[in-house]
């Protein structure tokens, strides 16, 4: 499958999603409100294309990996920039954004590899959750459903590629 066939089957599944979660609350403590089920929903339809990552040619990969590397340059740029002026603490932040580039491509392990399996699912789901519950400060209830949410929509495209393996 490819990108809009993914997302889209991420948009139209999520309704299925907050019935499923509907219910497993009552043997959860999953707290459904419309905050976590909106975000529940962004974390899902990104779940359900986030394992072709690994793919140098798939949008997510291409979206991320500049992402990446401002986020790497900007962060050596402030290291750097309590021993260094800012406009050489730039250039060498610049520098390391170009070496991250390289570097996301380089450390992605092959398509289909490792990241289109259930540990990472569970990964996806378990960062999900601890971004949302201690950088958001969203309830533990409401962290819990957004996990679950990311995990469900990573699980989701891992079926849908007929690739659902463990490793």
């Amino acid at each position: 499958m490819n990108y809009e066939e993914h997302v889209l089957a991420g948009l139209i599944t999520y309704p299925l999603f907050v019935v499923f979660a509907e219910f497993l609350s009552k043997y959860l403590p999953l707290k459904i409100t419309f905050m976590a089920l909106a975000i529940g929903y962004a974390f899902y339809v990104l779940g359900s294309d986030l394992p072709d990552i690994d793919h140098p040619d798939s949008l997510i990969h291409r979206g991320i990996k500049p992402i990446f590397s401002v986020i790497l340059g900007s962060m050596v740029a402030y290291r750097v920039l309590q021993y260094l002026p800012m406009t050489y603490a730039w250039g060498v932040g610049g520098v390391a954004a170009v070496v991250g580039w390289f570097l996301f491509s380089a450390i992605m392990p092959r398509h289909r590899g490792i990241v289109h399996s259930i540990l990472f699912a569970v990964i996806y789901g378990v960062v999900s959750f601890l971004g949302v519950r201690y950088g958001l400060a969203f309830s533990s209830g409401e962290s819990y459903l957004i996990g679950l949410a990311s995990f469900s929509g990573y699980m989701l495209h891992l079926i849908l590629d007929r690739s659902v393996k463990l490793l």
